[in-house]
């Protein structure tokens, strides 16, 4: 049901995006009043893959900042490790993407105008729905005459190459290979074991040429995800010939954004919010 969020919003809440699918598969939807043909941010919560909401975490609020450029922002659910292994989570994203698109017309989103952004997990998954946009693989569900390619993606510190972060841990980083941490969790063994199931996980395994451009923000200090995480994935989109912008966070952590000027998306560093802001104003500019 829609409701006025404000004097200018509109609220939809609880959207199911999966026909007689579980809350894990639901989406909240704010966009302006009136909207007609504007640009989408589809916002993907981190968590470890374990817990988080499409209503945030306390400390993860929904970059709700970006009504006020113009943008509608789309908040989603995905089924959880504890729910379901990988590639579900991809899986939920692309079919919200799709189900976005599919009744873009009904909301006034443009579904030319696409864009992710994720924090942790969420930057993985974010990640994923970019460089899968033309692998048939993930494409499960309904709308299956509408694409799941986005035309830009914002990562915020999220893991890539699992089986490459204990080796890049800090000393007192969060260790990774245990059958117990939450990469190993989501495919479902201890991930140096199933090093097939973690490439399937990693969107550098993905990546082409014809990738949506890509703005990849980390702090050097991040003790759960390792900052050459992102390293990796920047090494891969260039090497490919692809679009994208590396903002390292000097001497920041894992989320150390929460807070500084009222938005989600924001590290303590100055220079972060306005480059966001900037990255999709011109990467889902009207043609």
């Amino acid at each position: 049901m829609a409701r006025e969020f404000t004097s200018s919003i509109v609220e939809r809440k609880n959207l199911a995006y999966v026909t007689h699918g579980s809350r894990s598969q639901t989406l909240d939807l704010y966009a302006p009043k009136k909207a007609k043909e504007v640009p989408l941010i589809v916002w993907i919560h981190g968590g470890a893959f374990l817990f988080g909401s499409k209503e945030g975490f306390p400390v993860e609020p929904i970059p709700m900042h970006f009504l006020l450029e113009g943008y509608a922002v789309a908040s989603i659910n995905y089924r959880l490790s504890s729910e379901a292994m990988f590639p579900a989570q991809l899986e939920d994203c692309k079919a919200a993407v799709r189900w976005l698109r599919a009744h873009a017309n009904e909301f006034g989103v443009d579904p030319n105008r696409i864009g992710v952004w994720g924090a942790s997990a969420g930057g993985n998954l974010a990640a994923l729905v970019g460089t899968t946009g033309e692998v048939r693989d993930f494409e499960v569900g309904e709308n299956p005459g509408f694409s799941s390619r986005v035309q830009a993606v914002c990562d915020f510190f999220g893991p890539t190459d699992f089986l490459q972060m204990d080796a890049h841990r800090l000393s007192d980083g969060q260790i990774h290979d245990a059958p117990d941490s939450p990469e190993s969790k989501l495919v479902g063994g201890p991930i140096q074991d199933n090093p097939d199931k973690a490439r399937r996980v990693n969107p550098i395994t993905y990546v082409t040429r014809s990738a949506p451009p890509f703005l990849i923000v980390h702090g050097t200090l991040d003790r759960l995800v390792p900052f050459n995480q992102s390293q990796l994935l920047v090494a891969a989109l260039e090497a490919a010939g692809a679009w994208v912008k590396f903002h390292p966070v000097e001497g920041g952590g894992h989320g150390e954004y929460f807070g500084a000027g009222g938005g989600c998306g924001l590290y303590a560093d100055p220079a972060v919010a306005p480059m966001v802001k900037s990255f999709f104003a011109t990467q889902l500019a009207a043609k």
